[in-house]
Order: structure tokens, then C-alpha cells, then sequence
């Protein structure tokens, strides 16, 4: 595969229904806060792009959990990969179960029944297609996505009288204010959470995760494969912006009158596809293709998620077990797989209809357990003195950190001083069903997750109310804190014979994809490498002539 298509598979992936939804919503709700993750996004890319996948193409990998494994142990791959699963399967349950409201909110058609016709059309095109068919299907799928928000916004410009009025109504709203630069953690979104702390949830995404780096490794050269990233930046901002300005667009029609308040709407999370109705109906198609927006984005997504688990499992738990499997063998368990994982996550949808907002809720997701995996593998990739012992108590103490604190946040919720919710009015509205009042009281969290005990405990306004992007970044510090103490006090510091390709390397950064070096870094040639030094080649003699990788200071330090 060549840069273009994969980039915008890439955004596509993760740029769901999810997206579809819940930005425009999170943007009507808290204001233009969320635009800049244009600046995470971007912070992402050139990490992932000159860290990780030099070093991912270098080794030839299918399933990103090898490295786990060559670099630590068996048991810490079989741990990481079930971790993986995990965390897709639920994500990929509520991606699902986000056009299901879009769908029932503009068609009346039940919720489940939407949700298992999802499933099954990911199922079969996945099944079918493999690899190749996710990513063409994903630049065609993201091109309606796009399609869709441009569709909103106009219809809201000619209503309004022109994108001016919008922007104004918006700035009166108080819904411009984005820059806040309160060092406060506590805080659900500033600029130093969503920078700091978006930045390294998304690096968790874009570098580890299977969904994403079997696309880019995927290229035909390393110099493709990092080409894909940043051409990824530009999609991703076209695509945060389309959204944060459509629920702009929303607040600017409903700022006198909010639906979800007045009880138009069942949750938030339907308030795009209610405006949809509510604005395009009469135009016959256009509601179609917002659905068809909210489900290119989800149909991307979910093929994505089953390809990479059925590309995990049979590298991680299939392969160790039965290694003799002829090819026909592997392609009827691939397609078996897929039918398993797509029904799996079909169920995790019931799961993700009770977690409340759905586009914070997948983030923190995200954040508690992709942050002790990031935090496991940049343990491996920078620290020699990193072993087995000190990974895998490392992971398993940052996970456990991180589910405590994400599992708090989502049982008591944060209050509104810390989530920040801007002002809403039904003063403007033909009924209000039997309120006596017309103006509210800006949104907590708690309209839509659990109702707020009325004991709350004093861990609740303090650590559980860490904002949901830090959740990866105290993920990652954790486990890599602990795991050079643990690793120092097991014998870290005298391990011999460690493969030097498995370590990150100034050579890998902003030059491996420059020259004419960054070609010959193919699978084949590391797969040679690998098994010479399986059989017992030393370190030290892994020659700069065949690879041109080595740094003299490596080799020096390896020889002490």
C-alpha cells in the first residue's frame, strides 16, 4: 500500500461514529475546548512516526505484542494481547452502539436490531475483504463522514444567515473560550490536559495499537509508512474541525431552546441526529446521508478493531499452539475469528448504553489501558536495564492504578466545577413539559451517567476527578517508575545478550526514512538477522554494513 490510502485509513479508524456523534455534542456542550486536540494530533504523529515505527518496520512484526515477547517474556505477550482484546472489543461496542442512536432517533427503528445489522455487515466485508478491503473502504468511508458534517454546517448557514452569525451567536454563548491554562489536573479539559495528556493517550493509539500500526507497516517502504502519519495530520484536522464546528453550528440553532433539556431528545449523544431531522428532513437523501455518515465512520472503525483481534489471536494464541497450519487452514480460522469478534463486540454494545457520554467515555477507555501498555513498551524500547520481573509488575500496577481511578471517575462523577459545562436555556421553546422555570443551570456529568450518590467520599472530588485524559499518562509514568525500581532490584542492571534491533536508536530518529538506508530496513532481511541471533551471534557484531542501524555508543555499552 501507498501513503494516501493508508493515511486516511488511519483517520478513518479512529475517527468514528464515535466522532460523528459525540464531537459535535462535547462541542455544543463545553464549548471549542476539544479543537485543540488539532495540536495533540499533531504532537502524535512525529512521535509515533519517528519512534515507534521505525523500529515496529524494522523488525517485521505482524502483531505489534512480538516485540512483548522478544523483548520480555511469553507470559507479558499472552498478558498484553488479552489486554488489547479487552480494550477493543469494549470500544468497538459502544462505535456500534453510536449510529444505533443516530439511526433510532431519525427512523424509529429499534436499537438492537440496528445494532446487530452493524455487527453483521462489518462481519461480512471483514471476513471477505481482509486488510485491503478495510483500508479502501475506509478512504471511501471517510470521505461521507466528511461529506455529512459539511452537509450539517451549510443547512445551519442558511438558516442563521450565514457562517458570521454562527460564529457570533457562539462567541455570545461563550462557547469560543478555548484556551484555558489552568495547570489544574482536576480539571476535565484545559489546554495543558488536552495537550500534555491527549497528546500521549493518542501516541497509545496511533503506535501500539494493532488497529493502527498493522496499516502503516502495511507500506510498501519505511519511508511510506511514515509518510501515511503525516498525511494522517491533515485528515485528522479537517475532521476535528468539521465536527467541533457543526456542534457550533447546533448551539447557534438551539441556544434559546435545548433540546435534550426540553425532553426532545433521550440523550445527548442524539442531539446531531435530532438536529438533522429537525433542519434536512424535507430535503429528501440528506438525513440518509448523515446516517450514512455516522455509519462510514463506524464501519471503518469496526472492521478495523476485527482485523486487528483476528490478526493478534492467530499470531499470539493460534500459531504457538498449532505451528503446522497449511494456509488454507489459517484463512478458514481468520474468517472464523471474524464471525467470533464481531458477535463479541455486538454484545459489548449493552455494556456501552450504560456508560454514559460516549466520546469521553471511549477515551477513557483508552486511557486506562492503553497507558500501562505505553508505559510497558517504552520501558522496553529505551531501558537496557528493563526486564521481565520489573514489565510485568510495572503493568500490572499501573493497571491496576488506572482502573481504580477510571472506575471511581465513572461511579462519582466529576461535579460541574470541574467539567465546566456552559449555559443552556429552554426560554425559547413552545413547551417546556411542565417546568415552571425557562432557564437551567449549566450540565454536570451526571445527566448522563449515574446519578450522583448522595454519600459521595472524599476520594471523589480529589483523585477521582483527575481529568479522563490524564488517565494514559498516569498509566504510562506508573508503569515505567515501577518497572525500573522492580527491574534494578531483580538484576536488571547485569542482563547480557539483549538484541540491540529491539531498541530504539539515534539513527531512528527524523533520518532512518530520509536515505537510501530506510529501504533496505524489510522484514526479510531482520527475519535473517533475528534468527542469527538466535543462534548465538553476538551483539557487538551486528554489522553497520548490513543494516547501517548500529550506533557506535550502543555497541560500546554492550561490550562493558
Amino acid at each position: 500500500m501507498t501513503a494516501v490510502p493508508v493515511a486516511m485509513s488511519l483517520t478513518a479508524s479512529f475517527m468514528s461514529g464515535i466522532t460523528v456523534i459525540g464531537t459535535p455534542a462535547e462541542a455544543y456542550r463545553f464549548g471549542t475546548d476539544y479543537w485543540i486536540f488539532a495540536i495533540s494530533y499533531a504532537i502524535m504523529s512525529i512521535i509515533t512516526a519517528e519512534i515507534f515505527v521505525p523500529l515496529f518496520y524494522r523488525l517485521g512484526i505482524t502483531s505489534t505484542y512480538e516485540y512483548l515477547e522478544m523483548r520480555f517474556n511469553k507470559l507479558i505477550r499472552v498478558i498484553g494481547t488479552s489486554m488489547y482484546i479487552t480494550q477493543t472489543a469494549l470500544y468497538t461496542g459502544m462505535v456500534i452502539y453510536a449510529p444505533a442512536l443516530a439511526l433510532n432517533q431519525i427512523t424509529g427503528m429499534d436499537l438492537w436490531g440496528v445494532l446487530v445489522a452493524t455487527g453483521v455487515v462489518c462481519i461480512l466485508y471483514c471476513t471477505l475483504g481482509g486488510l485491503k478491503a478495510v483500508i479502501w473502504t475506509d478512504v471511501f468511508q471517510m470521505v461521507i463522514m466528511l461529506a455529512g458534517f459539511v452537509a450539517v454546517i451549510a443547512r445551519g448557514a442558511v438558516i442563521q444567515g450565514g457562517l458570521g452569525k454562527i460564529w457570533d451567536d457562539c462567541y455570545q454563548g461563550g462557547r469560543l473560550s478555548a484556551f484555558d491554562f489552568d495547570p489544574d489536573p482536576l480539571k476535565r479539559h484545559t489546554f495543558w490536559t488536552i495537550v500534555v495528556g491527549g497528546s500521549i493517550m493518542w501516541v497509545s493509539i496511533y503506535s501500539i495499537n494493532q488497529s493502527q500500526v498493522q496499516r502503516y507497516i502495511s507500506c510498501k517502504t519505511l519511508t511510506q509508512a511514515k509518510l501515511s502519519l503525516y498525511g494522517n495530520i491533515i485528515g485528522l484536522w479537517l475532521t476535528v474541525s468539521l465536527a467541533v464546528f457543526s456542534g457550533l453550528t447546533m448551539y447557534s440553532i438551539y441556544k434559546d431552546c435545548d433540546p435534550f433539556t426540553n425532553g426532545d431528545v433521550g440523550a445527548v449523544d442524539q442531539l446531531l441526529p435530532y438536529l438533522v431531522m429537525d433542519t434536512l428532513a424535507a430535503y429528501p437523501g440528506v438525513p440518509g446521508l448523515f446516517v450514512s455518515a455516522a455509519y462510514s465512520g463506524t464501519l471503518s472503525t469496526v472492521s478495523s478493531s476485527i482485523n486487528a483481534l483476528v490478526a493478534v489471536t492467530v499470531e499470539d494464541f493460534v500459531r504457538p499452539v498449532c505451528k503446522n497450519l497449511t494456509d488454507k487452514q489459517v484463512s478458514w480460522i481468520n474468517m472464523g475469528l471474524s464471525v467470533f469478534f464481531g458477535f463479541l463486540c455486538i454484545g459489548m454494545a449493552a455494556i456501552a448504553s450504560l456508560m454514559g457520554s460516549i466520546l469521553q467515555a471511549a477515551l477513557s477507555i483508552f486511557g486506562m489501558i492503553s497507558g500501562p501498555l505505553l508505559g510497558l513498551y517504552v520501558l522496553g524500547m529505551f531501558w537496557r536495564t528493563a526486564n521481565s520481573t520489573g514489565g510485568l509488575t510495572g503493568l500490572i500496577v499501573g493497571l491496576v492504578i488506572t482502573l481504580w481511578v477510571g472506575i471511581g471517575a465513572q461511579i462519582y462523577p466529576p461535579l460541574a466545577d470541574k467539567t465546566n459545562p456552559l449555559p443552556i436555556s429552554v426560554a425559547g421553546c413552545n413547551r417546556t413539559q411542565d417546568l415552571n422555570y425557562t432557564t437551567l443551570a449549566p450540565w454536570t456529568m451526571a445527566v448522563t451517567l449515574t446519578p450522583l450518590p448522595d454519600d459521595r467520599p472524599a476520594l471523589a472530588d480529589s483523585w477521582y476527578s483527575l481529568s479522563y485524559l490524564y488517565f494514559c499518562l498516569l498509566g504510562t509514568l506508573v508503569t515505567v517508575t515501577v518497572g525500573l525500581v522492580v527491574s534494578a532490584i531483580t538484576g536488571g542492571c547485569k542482563q547480557d545478550n539483549l538484541r540491540l534491533d529491539l531498541f530504539v536508536r539515534r539513527s531512528d530518529l527524523f533520518c532512518a526514512g530520509c536515505g537510501k538506508d530506510s529501504e533496505a530496513l524489510d522484514p526479510e532481511i531482520n527475519e535473517k538477522a533475528g534468527s542469527e541471533l538466535k543462534n548465538g551471534s553476538n551483539n557487538a557484531g551486528f554489522k553497520d554494513s548490513q543494516f547501517n542501524i548500529v550506533d557506535k555508543d550502543v555497541e560500546k555499552v554492550t561490550k562493558m
